[in-house]
């Protein structure tokens, strides 16, 4: 039986998959740099080595995020799955950290180019409303689904915007991504925590700076 199509629109509209990207971000490890100082990478397109293998408590942590935006049970998630999805999250945060509508066009074309099949439609076997994909298959591996349905999301969020779908906090003491849809002014912070931090330390520093002669 077909989930409601209002329900399951709404789930998976292009605004909601952005919005299960930058939470996925927001919680898959980071990756490590192995370059010594002063040295290029080798590669790259290659993803950095990972700063250790993901553990019970980052399955747990991706799995939450795919429950809470509808991913039906099972999830069967293992480590090497998050593993792939990290590696994915690094190319997918490029796009986040673009100045300008140009710059994440450029990463989005490259994505879309290395990784990703041909634009299809699918409704899972009669499980979902017809939707489109852009992953080689629909039994696919978790890193390859993410990586494509992101791109895909990501892809028509700045096609409608005609600016960067994302952002990283402007906050240095905060990496997490978010989407910055909206027809008000363009956001810097992540969120008001950061934002008020933010505006507090600036205030300190101006009221510690001397004042002209």
């Amino acid at each position: 039986m077909l989930p409601p199509t209002d329900d399951w629109s709404t789930r998976h509209s292009v605004l909601a998959v952005a919005r299960r990207t930058a939470d996925l971000l927001n919680v898959l490890p980071e990756e490590r740099d192995e370059r010594g100082e002063g040295e290029e990478r080798a590669d790259p397109d290659k993803p950095n080595l990972p700063s250790e293998p993901p553990g019970p408590a980052a399955v747990a942590a991706v799995a939450e995020v795919l429950r809470a935006h509808g991913e039906p049970e099972p999830l069967d998630l293992t480590p090497d799955d998050v593993d792939g999805m990290r590696a994915a999250a690094t190319r997918l945060r490029a796009v986040f950290a673009a100045r300008d509508a140009d710059s994440a066009a450029a990463v989005l074309n490259g994505l879309l180019r290395e990784h990703t099949g041909a634009l299809r439609l699918t409704s899972h076997a009669g499980r979902t409303p017809w939707h489109p994909h852009v992953d080689r298959a629909d039994d696919g591996p978790w890193d390859e689904w993410f990586l494509a349905s992101s791109c895909l999301a990501l892809t028509v969020l700045l096609w409608d915007r005609q600016r960067p779908p994302g952002r990283v906090c402007a906050s240095p003491s905060c990496d997490r991504v978010f989407i910055a849809q909206g027809s008000g002014p363009d956001r810097r912070y992540c969120s008001r925590r950061c934002a008020t931090r933010e505006r507090v330390a600036a205030h300190r520093r101006a009221a510690r700076s001397p004042e002209p002669s």
